[in-house]
């Protein structure tokens, strides 16, 4: 009787009521963020499974090697549009790479300095820049002045997208680099410019390629910039100087029309579109995860 007197009266002192409450915040906390990380994935699955259901059926070998057919004609694929999406992709990565990963280098190098400040703010901003205004800019400088859409304005304007995530990364993963690598490489006779490039930046070159696939994977499905820049094309054209099909392009189009095969055609696209962005995304958490691999290793 004593015995189960002095539990009562341990259980329900202060200290243990305390320790039970916390436990019941615990686990309540634990089940709140897994139903919401649940919440998260689930509209992903289910466009995932929606374009799979919808699309999957107007998926052939065809669809991959085929030009798109004319109106009233059954089949026919989007070979123009896919290499042509690889094209500007090219293109996007041609022109924002360069300056990207150069602006991150040096704000991470010069982060003190007003220019730096600067930049980084405008970078901020203009990440956040709708892709509509940045395919208007684009078609007013490199539209307008030659008279003709063009492969180059489209993978300008989606390199422009680019740049600001590309250098904010660049910036981040140049920051992680710790300053004993500088500091040996400039004791060794290295000019600071050198030891940028050949030291830090081979350093965080992992991280760097992460942000680069990131970036490639949102560019990769913008539509706006494309219809004010390289405005589409039926036909198989590579010619960067005229305009050119994108699979982005390509879905809008056959999305608008009032043709049940374009419909069918334009979810099989809007599928490959997604399954590109899925690789891009897979493979950026690949050298993301062979990165810390390598780095505990």
């Amino acid at each position: 009787m004593t015995s189960a007197a002095s539990d009562h009266g341990a259980f329900s002192s202060p200290r243990a009521r305390g320790l039970l409450r916390r436990r019941v915040v615990s686990v309540i906390m634990i089940v709140l963020t897994c139903v919401a990380a649940a919440l998260a994935v689930v509209p992903l699955v289910v466009i995932l499974a929606y374009l799979f259901k919808q699309g999957a059926s107007a998926l052939s070998f065809g669809f991959f090697t085929h030009m798109p057919k004319p109106v009233g004609e059954v089949g026919g694929g989007m070979a123009n549009a896919i290499l042509g999406t690889l094209i500007l992709i090219g293109l996007a990565a041609a022109f924002g790479l360069p300056i990207g990963i150069g602006a991150g280098l040096y704000l991470a190098e010069h982060r003190g300095t007003r220019l730096a400040n600067l930049v980084r703010f405008l970078a901020d901003v203009l990440n956040g820049l709708p892709s509509i205004v940045m395919g208007i800019f684009a078609w007013q400088f490199l539209v307008k002045p030659f008279g003709h859409f063009s492969a180059l304005a489209g993978g300008a304007a989606l390199g422009a997208m680019m740049i600001p995530l590309v250098s904010r990364t660049t910036e981040e993963m140049v920051r992680t680099v710790p300053q004993a690598l500088r500091e040996a490489a400039l004791a060794l006779g290295y000019p600071r410019w050198r030891t940028s490039l050949q030291i830090v930046l081979r350093t965080a070159l992992g991280g760097i390629v992460t942000g680069v696939l990131v970036a490639v994977a949102r560019v990769a499905g913008e539509t706006a910039p494309l219809l004010f820049t390289a405005f589409g094309n039926s036909f198989w054209s590579t010619n960067l100087r005229q305009p050119i099909a994108a699979l982005p392009l390509q879905i809008f189009t056959y999305a608008i029309s009032p043709y049940d095969d374009w419909h069918a055609q334009a979810w099989a696209g809007a599928l490959v579109l997604i399954g590109l962005v899925l690789v891009i995304s897979v493979t950026a958490r690949f050298v993301t995860r062979a990165r810390h691999g390598g780095g505990h290793g």
